[in-house]
């Protein structure tokens, strides 16, 4: 059973103002060490970033300052108080282009600019822009493997490839892959899936979903505490399914009207007076202990 709650609503069951309650409490004692942390365990706590839809190469209307959103973010990241343990770009690093050399000089070229960020770790997925038309080909070239895990501070955190088949679909063998990691895991282990298309039917008309995103619900939904951030829709988005948590982050290029607003999947137009609206990423507080995130959207200024 899907279920659309608005901002509002998080707000409302996060108990304060300001933050978006993402997942339920870990209560009684502490998580599995294979899955968790300890309840108060300093060590459990952590801060990271998400941005999404760069488009690097994007040239058009909807945003004249196409090469200088992301250098405006990446400063942005970089001028936070405390820098974040890393930071996770979900898809579309690059805007799509017919031709190979092209989409390499285009994700060398993001590769460049992600360099600047003052962090040590960056993890990367792609979006169906970078990896659509070749199956991933050039993305594994220039920044390594579009579906991988990760542990951090007792978080286990899956990346997940629903893009680089041109059905949008993860597939057969990456959907044996994910119920293998996940086989011997507690149910009380706190997992973040990070992905592109969202993983569940927000609006198939435009795109706006993943064929085969069932099936890794179905995997996913026996595990109590469970969070998805994606990209794609260029907009700001919660959304729980079941008990699964699924929030939607801004994009660095332009913005995309909500679901099923108006009849074509055209980018919202480029306001003179407010140049950056509906631009932003996203800052998150984790704690491991608890399976709990504080969300803090970020809007791109300009210089």
């Amino acid at each position: 059973m899907e279920q659309q709650i608005d901002r509002r609503d998080f707000l409302r069951l996060a108990g304060y103002g300001g933050v978006v309650f993402a997942s339920g409490l870990v209560t009684g004692g502490c998580a599995s060490p294979s899955g968790g942390a300890r309840a108060g365990d300093a060590a459990a706590e952590f801060h990271f970033v998400q941005l999404s839809d760069l488009h690097w190469g994007f040239e058009g209307p909807p945003n004249p300052d196409a090469r200088g959103t992301l250098p405006k973010a990446i400063a942005a990241v970089n001028g936070l108080a405390q820098a974040p343990d890393f930071v996770v770009f979900t898809g579309d690093l690059t805007h799509t282009t017919d031709d190979p050399k092209e989409r390499r000089v285009r994700m060398a070229q993001v590769r460049d600019q992600i360099g600047k960020l003052n962090v040590k770790t960056v993890h990367l997925m792609p979006g169906e822009h970078d990896a659509a038309l070749d199956r991933g080909e050039a993305f594994q070239e220039v920044f390594g493997k579009t579906h991988y895990t990760f542990d951090h501070k007792g978080v286990h955190f899956i990346v997940l490839d629903n893009v680089s088949d041109p059905g949008a679909v993860i597939g057969d063998e990456q959907l044996g892959w994910l119920a293998s990691d996940l086989s011997d895991r507690p149910r009380n282990a706190p997992i973040v899936v990070l992905t592109h298309r969202p993983l569940f039917d927000l609006y198939p008309q435009w795109d706006w979903a993943t064929r085969d995103a069932s099936r890794a619900i179905a995997l996913l939904e026996p595990f109590e505490h469970v969070t998805v951030f994606y990209g794609h829709i260029h907009q700001e988005h919660h959304q729980m399914t079941g008990r699964i948590a699924h929030h939607a982050a801004k994009s660095l290029i332009f913005p995309l009207p909500p679901p099923g607003s108006q009849p074509k999947r055209t980018p919202i137009a480029w306001d003179a007076a407010a140049p950056y609206r509906g631009l932003g990423w996203r800052d998150i507080e984790a704690d491991a202990a608890r399976a709990y995130y504080e969300l803090q959207e970020r809007p791109v200024q300009g210089a």
